[in-house]
């Protein structure tokens, strides 16, 4: 078994990152890496020593979202640019109503930065954000946790100390990278190692991956890495529209086609994915707001988090993006349905 899921080159890169960061945001001469590095292991100590009180604590869920109190709030929500974003913000935004908010839909703000960007300049009041992008890209520290216990603890500690943003609830599912095959196909049922194998001893086997992929310190590198492995010349196909990767896959001409693991198209096209045992780095995802925000109503934030996330697994979300995605209904419709039929209305 030579499958390992340290991710050397990302730490690296991140770390890289966060120095030049560092050197253009000072002039002083006398900052010196020994210093930087000392800092690192410190706030790390500071992390493991920190409970987070609102994502990992005890489950605050209600039996209906009637039972919680927003009667007077004005509230922004926003979200991401894809179809899972599209669902969370509204189960948020369809939640807050039940409890009497007065909510402004902004789904489909943007990408992450914009969302983030809203949400610290009061722009929005909240939005659904990710683990790994919270530890990478918002706080830019290095190594992140496979355990998504300790990854969100992480995030929500460090992000409410430096940023003042809370980090509430957490999804059980995982949407990072993946990869798929066709569920008829000879290659289903492999495990990433299992997949790399596979493919470097059948030339006729292909690799579909998206363009971004091959090029990103989270994507080909750690899998490579991982394995010990490398796609063979001529095996590995390149394309600009990752939907076009889900059709390939299903019909067999891409052997293995890369995916987000929690798409609506995995269960429509009928793909089997890949077993990840902790290759790509973790995306559980978390409703985040200003402290401000949330202390407007602390007890029902948590609640709401609480009570719409709990059942979303990565075949729950999936099934719900395939709605909207592959069937064509509105997501707002589509995240009444689900909380009709979770007893939550």
């Amino acid at each position: 078994m030579r499958i390992t899921s340290k991710p050397v080159r990302l730490a690296a890169a991140v770390a890289a990152l966060s120095l030049v960061a560092a050197a253009c945001g000072s002039d002083d001469d006398s900052s010196s890496s020994d210093g930087d590095a000392t800092d690192t292991t410190e706030a790390t100590d500071d992390m493991d020593a920190a409970e987070c009180e609102t994502a990992n604590d005890e489950d605050d869920s209600v039996a209906s979202l009637t039972e919680l109190d927003f009667s007077g709030l004005d509230l922004n929500v926003g979200s991401k640019d894809f179809t899972e974003q599209f669902v969370l913000s509204q189960l948020a935004i369809v939640a807050l109503e039940a409890g009497g908010a007065n909510v402004t839909d902004s789904m489909n703000l943007g990408g992450t930065v914009v969302n983030r960007d809203a949400m610290l300049s009061d722009q929005i009041d909240m939005y659904f954000e990710y683990n790994g992008t919270g530890w990478t890209n918002h706080l830019a520290l290095p190594d992140p946790s496979f355990d998504p216990v300790e990854l969100t603890n992480g995030v929500c500690v460090t992000d409410l100390e430096e940023n003042d943003v809370r980090w509430v609830g957490v999804a059980p599912f995982n949407n990072t990278y993946g990869f798929a095959t066709a569920a008829d196909s000879p290659a289903a049922g492999l495990d990433l190692q299992g997949m790399m194998d596979y493919v470097n001893e059948n030339p006729d086997a292909t690799v579909c991956m998206e363009t971004e992929y091959p090029n990103r310190e989270d994507g080909l590198v750690l899998l490579e890495e991982a394995t010990g492995l490398t796609i063979p010349a001529g095996q590995e196909e390149i394309f600009g529209d990752a939907g076009v990767i889900f059709e390939e896959t299903a019909s067999g001409n891409c052997t293995f086609g890369e995916v987000y693991t929690t798409d609506g198209r995995i269960p429509a096209l009928d793909l089997d994915v890949v077993d990840d045992p902790g290759v790509h780095i973790l995306y559980n995802v978390s409703l985040t707001m200003p402290d401000s925000v949330y202390q407007q109503a602390p007890e029902a934030f948590e609640a709401l988090a609480d009570t719409i996330l709990a059942g979303l697994d990565n075949e729950t979300s999936a099934e719900l993006q395939r709605k909207v995605s592959q069937d064509g209904e509105d997501p707002r419709d589509v995240a009444e349905a689900y909380l009709t039929e979770q007893g939550l209305l």
